[in-house]
Order: structure tokens, then sequence, then C-alpha cells
């Protein structure tokens, strides 16, 4: 599994895509935290707090990550590599593992220099410091297990069809509907409204950017990680048979 996980990385950074991921997310979360008026300026909030980014990034992150996903499988089906893929002594699961972790691993790399947006709030506060640590601790927490769950979804859409571009709108789709879609339909339904709003992603990223990391939110997202990359691997081993 190392060396596909290797030969992943590798490829991200062989082409423009792994630069191209970073660069477009760190100049739009720039853009719209630090430049455009508006909700997003942290600058003109008047508070020393990340919530912004943290509201900002996820929906970025719905479109920038099934951008990085969806070549995983599609395009090893295209180009006929699949299958030596299985010939390798590999199983299938660690197949999955590799690409799953290269990906996230490209994804863990754009986020690391928004750490950089911590110190600056922290010597921009009155008195300097004055910046709410565990909340932004539990928030970037809460990003990381929620890239976890996008990038498995975006693994998943991509073992669905050798089509790139087809695996990218599903994956928009099901990123978009496990993070908003349960909170949107909570709202049209009246006595369930509860039940059906913790069914969503953005439940449990909100918990945990409070700063408490409960078991319940941790538990959410590795089920939803290890759902989606079980599918997956179904979905691949119909193709080995």
């Amino acid at each position: 599994m190392k060396a596909l996980l290797l030969r992943e990385i590798k490829s991200f950074f062989g082409s423009p895509i792994g630069y191209l991921v970073i660069a477009i997310f760190l100049l739009l979360n720039g853009l719209f935290l630090w430049v455009f008026d508006g909700d997003f300026n942290i600058l003109n909030s008047g508070f020393a707090d990340l919530s912004p980014f943290f509201t900002l990034a996820p929906w970025i992150l719905i479109f920038l990550i099934p951008a990085v996903t969806m070549r995983s499988f599609s395009d090893e089906k295209k180009q006929g590599t699949i299958e030596l893929l299985f010939t390798k002594p590999l199983t299938v699961w660690e197949i999955v593992s590799g690409k799953f972790f290269g990906a996230l691993l490209l994804i863990v790399l754009a986020i690391l220099p928004t750490v950089v947006y911590v110190f600056v709030l922290s010597s921009l506060g009155n008195p300097e410091g004055n910046i709410d640590m565990g909340s932004t601790l539990g928030s970037y927490f809460g990003l990381l297990f929620l890239i976890a769950g996008y990038t498995a979804i975006g693994i998943f859409t991509s073992a669905l069809s050798d089509n790139q571009i087809v695996a990218f709108i599903v994956s928009v789709f099901l990123c978009f509907l496990f993070y908003f879609g349960f909170e949107g339909a909570s709202g049209l339904i009246g006595g369930f409204s509860g039940f059906i709003s913790s069914l969503g992603m953005d439940y449990h990223f909100k918990s945990m950017s409070r700063g408490v990391i409960d078991t319940r939110d941790v538990i959410y997202f590795v089920s939803i990680t290890i759902l989606f990359l079980s599918l997956t691997v179904y979905k691949l081993k119909t193709l080995k048979w």
C-alpha cells in the first residue's frame, strides 16, 4: 500500500493538479477572508475569530476534493490500467486505502498553510492573543474529519464511472447532500427535524467547532468514511470478478 500511496502523491505533484489544488484553495480563502467585503471578511467583523474560515472552507472543499478524487479510479479504468492494479500483491482494501490516503494527504497539505491565520489573528487581537484556541482547534479537528468524509465519497464516485466529469458531478452532489442536504430537509419536516439534521455532516462539524470533541461526532465521521470506502471496495470487487 505504501508504494501505491507514494505513486499517488507523485502523480499529484508530477502534474499541475497538486499545485493547483493548494493554490486555488488558499487563494479563494484568502480573497474572501481578507480582501472581499462581505460576511466572510475577518477584518470587517471586528472579532479575532476564524469562524468565517470554517464556514467557508467546507463549501470550497465540496468542489475541490471531487476535482482531486475524480481521476482516482476513473482514469485507471479509462486507460485500462485497473487490471494491472488487480495483479499487484495487494488486496482491494489496500488499493482503495492507498488512493484514499494519497488524496487525503494532498488536501491536508492545502489546509496546513491556513494555520498562519491563527497566529495573525492572535497578534491582531485586543489584547494580543485574545483568540478562542479551544474552538479553533476543535474546528480544525472537525475539518480534518470532514475532509476524510468528502475524500471517501470522491473515491467511491470515481469507481462508479470511467468518465471523470460524471465522477466529479456525482461526487459534488453527494458531498452537498451529506453536508447540507439533511440540514435543509430538516427545516421542511416538523417532528423529526432534530434526527434528520443529525444525519448531516454540517451538524457534527458545527458540534466539533464549539471546541468539545464528542465521541458521537467522531464515530459519525469515521462511519461515513468507512461506509463509502467499503462501497468502493465492493464496486471494485465486482469489476475484478
